[in-house]
């Protein structure tokens, strides 16, 4: 049987292979009946995809044939197999056609294809996770299509591996692609489908993608890398078969019977760990790295005594996920040692059942058994997971909080931290004891006032690691606070929790919440020097169907500031009103564009950013026609303009933010706070995280009163930005007020 990684494409060198040719190469020991069915999938997927090609120049024929292939190499039954040969099917042909090809193969191939095809949902989501202020209007269908995706997911775990085939062998055939394509397909299977097959502990497959995509996202890096190991390949194959002689002989001593050899280094598991750790190449342990494959547990612990009694162990560098399995079942013994030679060696030490789980995840607990399939225990709590998901997602009346959610548990690391009690709990990594109160009881986080991590104070937006142990302090009456939903504070990081305090805000009384949401939304506008803004068409530029359910949403918690200030950025500009020559209403299509603003009924001119008002993406403005000079941009409220507007109306020109600008703008913010020592430098901090840019600062402090106020010039790309940098300096000690200048 091929593995995992191999490629087939030496089977088409003269052209297609026969079906027996391929299944003699791919799946030597299957039984007739499972040969019969994978042989009438060929004939069905010659007959429908009929010398059709892909977008790539490949035809859908090779390319099924691919990815048939590589389940094959992870060992899953002929019903999946022949999924795979037919998963573009329904892409391909009409639905009644396809009716009469699922009628050849059966429903439970014709089944899975469909689940396939449920996938496809899960791309929309990576696009959504990338723009965080997008529309909510297709919210509760993206909600569905989740649903019946994850229900595919846990009624069949097998759509899940052949979508993985699939897009690796995307990947694989990406190179005579786009460059903008290349850089797509690699992002959206970083973010998705290599943590995914994490998840499920395929690690030939997660490690597969992720050189891939390291490849097309940073070429340059890449090729960096791959020729510091080329290198050192010679020397290193050249130690490797010294010290497993060396290794095989003292493990013959001591009566274990093993298999010794090098380990395949992954490329962009190197980088990583370079970078993570802060080292230079050579700096690395695992650069020369053996595994040990033996017969039991104790084996592994025997072999871990044999290496260490041979060479040093490197303190620190011993790792026993035997007795502590990651969370997708992965175990082995890791240690380092100083070899031979004073070179530093890893190790790894486990089972072949440890391998073969390591190597292929949960498709290693899939069996086919003539009559149906066979799951053991281990595979059933692997999936436990999905219908938890699907529990979720009947729990959570809004869809968002399903999507966040979803997104939480696939696409992020985990963090495992120890209760009061003893017990292990997982959460999302990045979540804070917050997060922790509120996974353990919706109370006790409505209670929560502090938490204690390893027996000491910390605040609630500390960042747990693994292992800490986490203690919450309660009091008897307390309530949530709105500041908790404001993410860029950094209270709250899963979903889980954020549904929860949206929900006792829901429940509370709604004149309140409106009250609670004019003050927030008033304050929010005066933070981002927004004035005359028309409130009844921001309200219906959002979801909620009048003002006060809108200013209730806010008060409640249901709209953050990040929310309100990609609606304020998104308001539409009026156009022109004779009577007062100030614009009214939508400009109309077919402006020219430049790459930073849209120009209404002219052709391209020259634009620069008044420094007078210092506009910004998302606020909206006019344009001023200058002598000279094109274009003078400035905010629609800007007193300049307005002067303007009476002394020279005719130059005033309707204009609007280009979508696709990537330029930064230069934007005044003022913060006043009571001074103290380290304040701007706290600052400073916060905009380095940011990655803004600080064109200017201006400071005076009172020498009485010693209050400070600070001008803070800073390069922005859109108002969300602003707000969410805004709050992140609002948060630190003695600060009063943070706004824009204006």
């Amino acid at each position: 049987m091929v593995s995992v990684t191999d490629d087939i494409s030496d089977l088409f060198a003269h052209g297609t292979p026969s079906p027996d040719a391929w299944l003699d190469r791919v799946l030597p020991e299957a039984g007739e009946e499972e040969r019969e069915l994978l042989r009438t999938a060929w004939d069905v997927a010659v007959e429908t995809y009929n010398g059709e090609v892909r977008h790539s120049g490949e035809s859908y024929l090779e390319h099924s044939l691919a990815v048939a292939s590589i389940l094959a190499g992870l060992k899953l039954d002929s019903q999946s197999i022949a999924a795979g040969l037919l998963h573009d099917g329904p892409a391909v042909c009409s639905g009644k056609q396809w009716s009469a090809c699922c009628a050849r193969v059966g429903d439970d191939v014709a089944a899975l294809v469909d689940g396939v095809g449920r996938m496809d949902v899960i791309s929309e989501l990576h696009d959504d996770a990338r723009d965080e202020a997008a529309d909510d209007d297709d919210t509760t269908s993206r909600t569905d299509a989740l649903r019946r995706m994850l229900l595919a997911m846990a009624q069949d775990i097998r759509v899940v591996f052949i979508k993985l085939a699939e897009r690796l062998h995307d990947l694989r055939t990406l190179r005579g692609h786009p460059d903008a394509v290349q850089q797509r397909v690699a992002r959206e299977t970083r973010d998705i489908y290599a943590p995914l097959a994490h998840r499920l502990g395929i690690w030939q497959v997660k490690w597969e993608m992720e050189d891939l995509c390291f490849r097309y996202l940073e070429p340059e890096t890449y090729k960096r890398v791959a020729r510091l190991l080329r290198e050192k390949r010679q020397d290193r194959e050249r130690y490797i078969r010294e010290v497993t002689d060396q290794l095989n002989a003292a493990l013959e001593r001591a009566g274990i019977e093993a298999d010794v050899y090098g380990r395949p280094k992954h490329i962009y598991s190197i980088w990583k760990k370079m970078q993570r750790k802060g080292l230079g190449f050579h700096e690395l342990f695992d650069i020369r790295a053996m595994r040990v494959m033996v017969r039991d547990v104790a084996s592994c612990y025997a072999t871990l005594g044999v290496v260490h009694s041979l060479w040093r162990h490197i303190p620190k560098e011993f790792d026993d996920y035997i007795t502590t399995p990651k969370e997708n079942d992965y175990q082995s013994l890791h240690t380092a040692v100083v070899g031979p030679e004073g070179k530093t060696l890893e190790v790894q030490i486990r089972t072949w059942e440890m391998h073969e789980q390591a190597e292929l995840g949960v498709a290693a607990h899939w069996r086919y058994k003539e009559g149906g399939q066979s799951r053991d225990a281990r595979f059933e709590q692997k999936l436990a997971w999905l219908r938890q998901l699907l529990e979720w997602g009947r729990e959570d009346g809004a869809g968002d909080d399903f999507i966040d959610r979803f997104k939480a548990e696939i696409f992020e690391d985990r963090v495992y931290v120890i209760s009061p009690k003893g017990d292990v709990l997982d959460l999302p990594k990045g979540a804070t004891p917050l997060d922790f109160a509120y996974y353990i009881h919706s109370d006790v986080g409505h209670r929560c006032r502090g938490g204690k991590v390893n027996g000491r104070m910390v605040p609630l937006t500390y960042e747990l690691r693994n292992g800490d142990q986490v203690e919450i302090l309660t009091s008897r009456r307390g309530t949530p606070s709105r500041d908790w939903l404001n993410a860029s504070r950094g209270y709250l990081r899963t979903s889980r929790a954020r549904s929860r305090v949206r929900a006792w805000f829901r429940q509370q009384d709604h004149d309140k919440n409106v009250a609670a949401g004019r003050q927030i939304l008033d304050r929010e506008l005066h933070r981002l020097g927004v004035q005359d803004m028309n409130l009844e068409k921001l309200a219906d530029k959002s979801r909620y169907t009048g003002m006060d359910d809108f200013l209730a949403a806010i008060g409640r918690g249901d709209i953050s500031s990040g929310y309100l200030a990609g609606l304020v950025g998104d308001h539409v500009l009026p156009r022109r009103d004779p009577a007062d020559g100030l614009p009214q209403g939508p400009a109309p299509a077919g402006g020219e564009h430049t790459d930073e603003v849209s120009i209404y009924g002219v052709g391209n001119l020259l634009t620069r950013q008044a420094g007078c008002c210092k506009p910004a993406p998302g606020d909206p403005v006019v344009g001023f026609i200058t002598r000279g000079e094109g274009v003078t941009i400035h905010r629609r409220d800007c007193k300049n303009v307005r002067r303007l507007m009476e002394t020279a109306p005719e130059r005033i020109i309707d204009v609007s933010w280009s979508r696709h600008s990537e330029q930064k703008y230069p934007v005044d913010i003022q913060v006043d706070a009571y001074d103290r020592q380290g304040l701007l430098r706290d600052i400073t901090a916060i905009l380095t995280n940011e990655k803004v840019n600080v064109t200017g600062v201006n400071t005076a402090t009172g020498s009485q009163d010693h209050q400070a106020r600070m001008t803070l010039t800073v390069e922005i790309g859109d108002v969300t930005q602003m707000s969410r940098l805004m709050d992140r300096i609002a948060t630190l000690r003695n600060v009063r007020d943070v706004r824009r200048k204006t």
